[in-house]
Order: C-alpha cells, then sequence, then structure tokens
C-alpha cells in the first residue's frame, strides 16, 4: 500500500513529499508487527472498510460501536484528566507523544489481546498521542483521532512529527528571515531533533531546517523546549 517518499531537488532546494497514508480501519484480526524501518515517510488518506464485517474475538462479548466507548475502557485506565497529568504505569505525562516503531501496528477496542481490531497504523515513524495506560497497553490516536490501545513493545519514545502545511518552509534557522534550505509537503514523516518555545528542528532523508510548530503535529505547543 505504501509507495514511499521521494527526495527531489528543484532549483536547488530540497522537496520532502508523501505519496501514502499511515493506516486504515481493520477488515479483520491481524498479528501484532514490530520491524524498523526508517522515517521520513508520507501519510495520505486511509482506505476505509466495513469494520462491521470483523469476526469478533473468541470468548469475547461485543465491543461497543466506538473505541473509545467508556465500557472498552478498564475502571482503572486513566484517562485525560486536568487534576493527574501522569500515567498510572510509567508515570510520564499523559498525554504526551510517542511513534511507531516499525512497520505495523494494531490499535484494538480494548487493552488486550481478546479485543478486536479497529485501526491498523502502517507507517514506521509515524507520531502518535498516548492519552492512556494500562499494563503493557497505551491508548493511541493519530493526528485524526483514530486508534486505540497498542501493545507498548510496538511504540517508541523517538519522536516524529508529521508536516500539516502543505510545501512549509524549513529554514536554516529558527527565523523566519531565515534562509529557506528545504519545502515539506502536507503528510511528510520527518524526525524531530529539537524545539524551542516556537520553533523545530527536523530531519528527514537528508533534508533538515527549522520550522514553526504551527505547522506540525506531534508536539505540544506548551512542550518545553531548549531554549
Amino acid at each position: 500500500m505504501t509507495k514511499g517518499t521521494f527526495l527531489a531537488a528543484l532549483s536547488g532546494m530540497a522537496i520532502l513529499g508523501l505519496m501514502a497514508w499511515s493506516g486504515h480501519r481493520a477488515a479483520h484480526a491481524n498479528s501484532d508487527g514490530a520491524s524498523v524501518s526508517a522515517a521520513a515517510k508520507p501519510m495520505p488518506k486511509p482506505a476505509q472498510t466495513d469494520a462491521s464485517k470483523a469476526p469478533p474475538a473468541s470468548n469475547t462479548t461485543a465491543a461497543a460501536p466506538a473505541p473509545t466507548a467508556a465500557s472498552d475502557i478498564p475502571a482503572d485506565a486513566v484517562m485525560l484528566n486536568p487534576l493527574d497529568h501522569r500515567g498510572p504505569v510509567t508515570h510520564l505525562p499523559l498525554p504526551r507523544f510517542v511513534s511507531l516503531k516499525g512497520s505495523k501496528g494494531n490499535a484494538r477496542r480494548g487493552p488486550s489481546l481478546s479485543h478486536r481490531i479497529d485501526w491498523v497504523f502502517t507507517h514506521p515513524g509515524m507520531p502518535l498521542k498516548v492519552t492512556a495506560e494500562f499494563g503493557h497497553w497505551r491508548r493511541v490516536e493519530d493526528r485524526d483521532g483514530q486508534g486505540g490501545w497498542i501493545h507498548y513493545t510496538l511504540i517508541s519514545g523517538v519522536r516524529h512529527v508529521v508536516i500539516t502545511q502543505d510545501m512549509a518552509s524549513l529554514h536554516a534557522r529558527p527565523d523566519e528571515k531565515a534562509e529557506v534550505v528545504a519545502k515539506a509537503q502536507t503528510g511528510a514523516i520527518a524526525r524531530l531533533d529539537s524545539c524551542n518555545r516556537t520553533w523545530c528542528e527536523i530531519d528527514a532523508d537528508g533534508a533538515q531546517g527549522w520550522l514553526p510548530k504551527t505547522e506540525i503535529w506531534g508536539v505540544d505547543d506548551n512542550e518545553p523546549g531548549d531554549e
């Protein structure tokens, strides 16, 4: 499904493009995968399939219509709470950003292998937001809010971002007046190098530069950064 990205020279300027999407709704249960591959891959629109045809897991009752239904979440799992921003398992901040470690990650309706798969992430390095924890499972979502419960071994703390601004300019320094060294198309994935309060430095297929936080997804506006 994934066709890959391209990095082309155009008038001496690198263009980081995209030609594929990051995941698709599961039509049936699939085994978990965790093979590692390079970052800076694209994210086109997912092909939707009829999830109602998916056979439910054996010895389980029918799942709620929505993956985020309250009945699917264990009582001791902690969702976003303005009074408690730490996960009960890792004690790390909630929400927080991670990335898909391998080329495939099954997002399930609940935190166990017995729950059916609602979404399959298929893009290495894809940024994901962790919103809850339960045992070895993390509740994650992509920039469109798609997701579910994924095993912690399928995600990585190595940070990536996705470009949200079409033909975003990558600057040599965190300054709008600085030289533009590359352009990035909407949906391109890049590794996150560092950030200050308003800018982030990214690296993708050899193209490296700074752009405003407002032009990427995968980092919070109020997330601490280097001064």
